[in-house]
């Protein structure tokens, strides 16, 4: 099972339990019924997919049916999906199915205002680890559907030597030579410095890509013509939407935000069900 099937488990049963007190009551097991899954403000659309997968897990009577695909503008009052089969499936089904894609929405929306601030450019804008436990993988399709970059999945996909890794191993010099002896050479490193000094001893360790962290603009311009081409630049750390074009303004390669994800809304979306009895 893969993480949005265990997802998707987990959000049916702590929202089912063991049945749905108010509906089970009301409805019967055939009853036929139709929804449509409506805007209730301008969004991206994202997390259609998962919405289908939430109705095949309740019930595989349920058909859903979309002209809407991920990425696509939506406009207040349209209707993005619609769903026919048991009414009391699409009850069961309703606010599990709504809270995926008001949040992954949410989210390619939020990016999208991001990707738009920063305008065409060279610098790429990517997200970070700071997501929402579990939600990970779809939280960072989410950003992608917004039009900005993943940095990396998780601590198993990417180096990245931090302050507190550069402290236990004596320097940015020592940490990068051990890597070098443990990961294959397809593997870059990338290592967070805090000043001038650091990006020197990263470039004399030979670091593939070099974070900037949480230094001005004339420092940052200063590390960039120091790198020189010699390292990707990467520039995180009180990363805002109106700051990423005078970042990206310095010459750096990337942009790390992780205001992408975790400074993101949900946006509203409702179902709308229609019984047929």
């Amino acid at each position: 099972m893969n993480t949005t099937d265990r997802l998707i488990e987990l959000a049916l049963d702590e929202d089912l339990g063991s049945g749905d007190l108010t509906t089970d009551a009301l409805l019967g097991d055939d009853d036929p019924g139709r929804a449509e899954i409506v805007a209730k403000e301008p969004l991206i659309l994202c997390g259609l997919e998962v919405v289908k997968r939430v109705f095949a897990r309740v019930d595989s009577r349920v058909a859903c049916q979309s002209d809407c695909r991920d990425g696509d503008p939506i406009a207040h009052g349209t209707t993005v999906m619609r769903l026919e089969g048991p009414l009391k499936s699409l009850l069961h089904g309703e606010r599990p199915a709504l809270n995926f894609l008001q949040r992954l929405s949410g989210i390619a929306t939020h990016v999208r205002t991001w990707v738009d601030a920063l305008g065409p450019s060279r610098a790429r804008l990517v997200d970070t680890r700071k997501t929402t436990p579990g939600w990970r993988v779809l939280e960072k399709y989410a950003v992608r559907i917004g039009g900005a970059a993943n940095h990396r999945m998780g601590l198993y996909d990417g180096v990245l030597i931090k302050d507190n890794h550069i402290i236990a191993c004596g320097g940015i010099g020592p940490a990068v030579a051990t890597l070098r002896r443990h990961i294959s050479h397809l593997v870059k490193i990338e290592v967070e410095v805090a000043d001038l000094a650091q990006v020197e001893e990263a470039l004399t360790a030979g670091a593939d890509v070099i974070m900037l962290d949480n230094m001005d603009l004339e420092t940052i311009r200063k590390a960039v013509q120091r790198i020189d081409g010699r390292a990707l630049v990467e520039v995180s750390g009180r990363v805002r939407r109106d700051t990423l074009r005078p970042l990206a303004d310095t010459g750096v390669d990337l942009i790390s935000a992780g205001a992408l994800t975790h400074q993101a809304r949900a946006v509203d979306l409702s179902m709308r069900v229609y019984g047929d009895r």
